[in-house]
């Protein structure tokens, strides 16, 4: 059958060599050192990965660099992880070392395995997003710059760390199942052009781009009308009619969510909740959700068992005691009133103190 070019190319032709080689065949992995994932197979064969921190945002001259580098001692094999880290895959393990020297030189900053915190997932923000409350990627970078010792390995943590940015309700970047979750918050109901909506939006897409049922058509001004009481400020509706602003700097701002996971060891997977219903949006530092981030990541690594996941050590504590030694503030903006949170609610009537 004649080769097309539709779809992607099948993930077995991308393989380097000797991982094709020993395809389910690999048996473990060591962490020599912060970075490096040394990966053993049955058959004897060694082959080493060299972690690295990226922006997700990059241009094509980072991209031909990192080409470049893996070339040079990779035989031109490298990825991005799910979570945009650089993975250089080095089958010479005497490569390793001027690899690691050379991306020392040229300083990027090589860790993210283990117990600590990978790079940070986030979504597109300010650069692209018609929804974004805040600039992801600016914000992923301030957070980084203080945290950046828990990725190279300088300090540790009991497990580790996914910290995720999301710049709107509508979470396209993995917050729902991350340890640490940012996302940015509308709270003020999205101001409606009349005019210009009659003249440029398609009434019936934009009714059905709201998740709660909240816009209704208003023929009189053969516009729409926006329902307050079950609007939840996610911007959808602003990225299918130009007509309708859903932003507002002096109202917009972050909240923080913890506990999520994707992995089902030790206990299943779990989605991120509530911890700081709002923190100000001041660009370009973001001191306050810089400072908040700091704080759970360091109440979590002094108090955790080893291993223990940051939403597998507030089950073990209780809520209550999160609240307590975090010095977080309990608000009923904690408490769940949504119309389908029955499922995820707390039925027990044993608490923690």
């Amino acid at each position: 059958m004649a080769k097309t070019d539709f779809g992607p190319p099948h993930y077995r032709d991308m393989l380097p060599p000797l991982i094709a080689e020993n395809y389910g065949k690999w048996r473990y992995h060591t962490i020599p050192q912060p970075g490096v994932l040394k990966h053993f197979s049955e058959s004897g064969a060694v082959i080493t990965s060299v972690r690295a921190a990226s922006p997700r945002l990059v241009s094509t001259d980072f991209v031909r660099d990192l080409c470049d580098i893996a070339d040079k001692y990779c035989d031109g094999h490298v990825r991005f992880t799910t979570r945009h880290n650089i993975e250089f895959l080095v089958s010479d393990e005497s490569r390793v070392d001027p690899l690691l020297a050379e991306l020392a030189a040229k300083n990027y900053l090589v860790g993210g395995v283990g117990h600590g915190i990978s790079n940070i997932v986030h979504t597109q923000g300010w650069i692209h997003c018609k929804s974004a409350v805040t600039d992801a990627s600016g914000l992923v970078k301030s957070v980084m710059d203080d945290l950046h010792d828990y990725y190279t390995g300088k300090r540790t943590l009991p497990a580790k760390l996914r910290i995720a940015v999301a710049c709107c309700v509508n979470m396209c970047g993995a917050c729902h199942c991350s340890d640490i979750a940012i996302v940015g918050i509308h709270r003020k109901l999205p101001e409606i052009d009349h005019e210009m909506a009659s003249k440029v939006c398609e009434i019936r897409s934009t009714v059905a781009s709201c998740p709660t049922g909240a816009i209704r058509p208003n023929p009189k001004l053969k516009s729409i009308d926006i329902s307050d009481d079950k609007c939840m400020y996610c911007g959808n509706c602003g990225a299918v009619c130009p007509a309708i602003n859903t932003m507002d700097p002096e109202t917009d701002g972050l909240s923080i969510w913890v506990g999520g996971k994707v992995a089902n060891a030790r206990t299943t997977p779990q989605l991120s909740r509530l911890a700081i219903p709002y923190l100000p949006n001041n660009p370009p530092r973001w001191p306050e959700v810089t400072e908040a981030v700091r704080n759970l990541v360091e109440v979590w690594g002094a108090r955790a068992k080893p291993g223990e996941r940051f939403g597998e050590w507030i089950g073990r504590i209780g809520w209550e005691r999160f609240f307590d030694v975090t010095g977080i503030a309990f608000t009923g903006k904690h408490i769940d009133d949504f119309t389908h949170a029955t499922a995820s609610f707390r039925t027990t009537t044993q608490f923690r103190f």
